[in-house]
């Protein structure tokens, strides 16, 4: 039987839905509740992770390294991972993670800057800490040249490389082809983990096809909470992974009552509308979905609209502050029409 780990990120990716407005109670009963399902790990930190708290990417309600301690607390089984983007969070924001209790750290950088990643992936095996590698927006560049970046990462000392779906662009065989290039490329050097969004639909699919072709590290989130449309939900790939015969070691009857928690919890549920789907469409960044809204609502032009253009000019995560040009831009065409 195929044994996998299916990581759980509604404290992290989900933090975008809930517009980084996560409490410390909320932070413990999730934590427990997803221990309690023996999901092995989860991921706390603002949505662009360490650092992230900001004016242009929002600011958290309470620091995510007070979270990250706190679900150190909670826990007693599962381990609490960190996100990092390099030129965001530093290799100090790292150690002060694993000063909290983060026992691991998944560095995230654009599909074709992986040698950006080093020094972190350096200072967080110097500290003991397991690593794990963000290619986001995998789409963007081929299965061969993809595997050529989670080589860099793999060299720097990262255990387990992922297939980042940021956009939900991928569709069934343009994921399973990316997994199959890194594990192939890899080897035995390391893992290939998918992170998979719903813009298309897909995410459990592509989580299915990522599987058998080779990945062993699953992301998920609780009711699909997450970015744009939101995430593989955590328990439909439970309910699907346990259907196909894939262990995962997971307590299918609790992860569904962790999922009606976080239901509970939260006002707002990503959804698959119009805007989420042309980010898919179009392969748009999709923290980028709110941001959109709200220069929408700014400026009234349609958010699909914005986003559409943001996908034509190629924009990639940390471009946040370019939807309010490209919003403008629309709002000047409107006028002179």
């Amino acid at each position: 039987m195929t044994k996998i780990r299916l990581n759980d990120t509604t404290l992290r990716d989900g933090s975008h839905s809930v517009r980084h407005q996560y409490t410390k109670d909320q932070v413990r009963s999730i934590v427990r509740a997803l221990d309690d399902a023996r999901i092995e790990m989860i991921e706390v930190t603002h949505g662009d992770g360490l650092g992230g708290s900001s004016f242009n990417y929002g600011f958290s309600k309470v620091s995510d390294l007070d979270l990250i301690e706190t679900a150190v607390d909670e826990a007693k089984n599962a381990k609490i991972a960190a996100l990092l983007l390099p030129g965001l969070g530093t290799t100090h924001d790292l150690k002060e993670a694993h000063a909290r209790g983060a026992s691991m750290v998944r560095v995230a950088t654009h599909c074709t800057e992986a040698d950006v990643s080093i020094q972190h992936f350096q200072a967080a095996r110097e500290l003991g800490m397991e690593t794990g590698g963000f290619l986001m927006l995998s789409h963007r560049i081929s299965p061969a040249e993809l595997a050529k970046q989670a080589r860099i990462m793999v060299d720097a000392g990262c255990q387990c490389v992922f297939v980042v779906d940021s956009a939900g662009a991928l569709i069934m065989d343009e994921a399973g082809d990316r997994v199959k290039a890194l594990v192939d490329a890899i080897g035995n050097d390391a893992q290939v983990g998918f992170h998979g969004h719903q813009n298309m639909s897909f995410g459990v699919a592509n989580s299915v096809l990522a599987v058998r072709a080779g990945a062993t590290q699953i992301d998920g989130s609780l009711a699909g909470l997450g970015a744009g449309a939101g995430n593989t939900p955590t328990e439909v790939a439970a309910v699907a992974f346990d259907r196909l015969g894939i262990a995962t070691g997971v307590d299918v009857e609790k992860i569904l009552d962790a999922a009606d928690l976080l239901k509970a919890m939260v006002d707002r549920l990503p959804s698959m509308d119009r805007g989420s789907i042309v980010q898919g469409q179009m392969g748009v960044y999709n923290s980028f979905l709110l941001h959109a809204e709200r220069a929408a609502a700014r400026y009234e032009v349609p958010v699909q609209e914005i986003l559409a253009e943001v996908g034509r000019r190629g924009y990639v995560g940390g471009q946040e502050d370019m939807i309010i040009e490209v919003a403008i831009d629309l709002k000047k065409i409107k006028i002179s029409a």
